[in-house]
């Protein structure tokens, strides 16, 4: 059984202007909002973003603009919750 890695990009592209929640690396920082833009290197733009640490809303913060080397994860909000895991076919 050999590892095939899958490109990512196709999936994000379909979470354009939908709710997302991305998670930070540290802590247990996230923010939900919606997608607005993302770039070649992976940088996320939200708009109507709201941050939540430890599960509860701390700020509204509107249009942010969130670094790609700071994000552990993204998932649409949406998402049913099982296992955590967004199906990426390639």
């Amino acid at each position: 059984m050999s590892f095939v890695p899958i490109n990512p990009r196709p999936m994000l592209a379909g979470l354009v202007d939908l709710e997302i929640i991305v998670r930070l690396k540290w802590g247990q920082t996230e923010y939900k909002g919606r997608l607005v833009s993302i770039d070649s290197y992976m940088n996320i733009q939200l708009s109507e973003t709201e941050e939540w640490i430890d599960q509860e809303k701390t700020s509204s913060l509107g249009q942010v603009l969130i670094r790609c080397n700071n994000v552990l994860w993204i998932q649409a909000a949406n998402q049913e919750s099982g296992n955590g895991d967004t199906k990426m076919e390639g």
